[in-house]
């Protein structure tokens, strides 16, 4: 079976247009540059990268700030128009977008629902910033492990698509491994249209990641930040902590293109389509919801936050989680400060390792921030899910959805019912002798 893309969807269009069009003015061919290391002086390039002969294809900006801060303001007010009609004729609901002021660091933001393609649309608007512009070097930057595989599996499946839509360029896609970092000097020296996919916590602490580390031919993070990428951030609402920021910031990016449905701070808005457009269109369906509650269990990420202070010279936050220790397993009182390890201090239970490294405790608005992205306000409580809950949530799907079959077969509708999973091995595993099903699989 092969899937086929639908390349004139009117609304995956216009977002892809508006991203496209904050460049306006940038001549074709002047989006690369090449250079030797040894000839580059800028301050973020250390000495020691000083090798002469190695040459770097990047990513060149010849428009003034003010020309990108007309263009966004140009395509903001051009979607304002449109939709204004449109909502005047027809009685559609598409809000309209706050005229940007300043650019933001170089920020733009295109929100899109669930399940109406908007990573089709960053995957599509690499190849026309390319094939425009000339710009060749990208990184898709991932919060967690889920959004990666999507990625991956996007670029995979879309590759022959983009092919023939742009004349078959030469493009190459690598997910970042740090047991291979010779791939990003292959990212920064190839001379053709490049995609790095990376996960946040790949290159978020400077002290504990590879990618900063010096090798025998340069730190690997300064052959990404040479090239200037277009960084894109898929779910940008995950990476809002202060840390997370600093790293995306420490990619050097010409710019950031942030997608999701969910904005926590919308930079630039280029493009809306929301909840209600999105229904209106027909391009989500209506959801139903059956909620599952869970008892305290110890098996699980159990964290609540009981209180912040702040004193002079030290911010703390008092936060219940469930510890080993020489009587066993106990709900403890611990309090933290920014850089503290809830698996360490945890006593080491898995349920805490990832990414429960704390990166911020926000005393005004009362939250505090890990690295994997969660947030926890006071009185806040985590606990994850048990295995018989999610067992049950699949049955009990499974048992709604040939109820809800029968129900509506003879009307000609069809029922779709989906599972959100966390990583690809809880349904299938691949070895050497093929594949076989993950726990998820086996209760299914």
């Amino acid at each position: 079976m092969k899937l086929k893309f639908e390349a004139n969807q009117s609304y995956q269009l216009e977002a892809i247009q508006s991203i496209v069009d904050v460049f306006e003015g940038q001549p074709l061919g002047s989006g690369d540059f090449c250079m030797e290391l040894g000839q580059y002086s800028s301050s973020f390039l250390p000495q020691q990268l000083q090798i002469g002969s190695e040459l770097l294809v990047g990513n060149s900006l010849i428009l003034e700030d003010s020309t990108i801060l007309k263009n966004t303001q140009a395509v903001q007010r051009r979607f304002n128009e449109v939709h204004q009609k449109k909502n005047t004729e027809t009685g559609e609901t598409f809000g309209m977008l706050e005229l940007a002021e300043k650019l933001d660091g170089m920020h733009f933001s295109v929100e899109m629902e669930t399940g109406t393609g908007k990573t089709y649309v960053y995957l599509r608007a690499i190849h026309e910033l390319y094939a425009k512009y000339g710009f060749k070097k990208f990184t898709i930057v991932v919060p967690g492990i889920a959004i990666k595989e999507g990625v991956i599996k996007n670029l995979e499946i879309t590759k022959e698509h983009f092919a023939m839509l742009y004349n078959n360029p030469e493009m190459d896609f690598h997910l970042y491994d740090p047991r291979k970092r010779g791939q990003l000097k292959n990212f920064a020296t190839t001379n053709a249209l490049q995609i790095l996919v990376i996960n946040i916590d790949s290159f978020a602490k400077k002290e504990s990641n590879i990618i900063y580390q010096d090798s025998d031919w340069g730190v690997p993070i300064e052959y990404i930040k040479a090239v200037r990428p277009i960084v894109i951030v898929d779910e940008p609402q995950n990476m809002e902590t202060p840390i997370r920021k600093e790293a995306i910031a420490n990619l050097n990016p010409l710019c950031t293109l942030r997608f999701s449905a969910t904005h926590k701070h919308p930079y630039n808005l280029l493009y809306k389509l929301d909840p209600v457009r999105a229904y209106d269109l027909g391009l989500v369906k209506k959801i139903e919801v059956d909620s599952v509650f869970s008892e305290d269990a110890f098996n699980d990420a159990y964290l609540r936050v009981l209180e912040i202070k702040s004193k002079k010279t030290l911010i703390t936050a008092k936060v219940e989680i469930d510890k080993s220790d020489d009587y066993g397993l106990q709900r403890k009182a611990l309090v933290l400060k920014v850089g503290d390890d809830l698996y360490e201090l945890s006593g080491k239970r898995d349920v805490y390792k990832d990414g429960y490294i704390l990166e911020e405790i926000n005393t005004a608005e009362q939250f505090i921030s890990f690295s994997n992205g969660k947030t926890y306000a006071i009185g806040q409580k985590d606990e994850g899910l048990l295995e018989e809950i999610m067992k049950y949530q699949i049955k009990k799907t499974v048992q709604n959805h040939f109820e809800k079959e029968k129900k509506l077969k003879d009307k000609g509708i069809k029922v779709l019912s989906l599972f959100f999973i966390d990583k690809v091995a809880n349904y299938r595993t691949y070895g050497e002798n093929g594949w076989v099903k993950g726990k998820f699989a086996i209760w299914f």
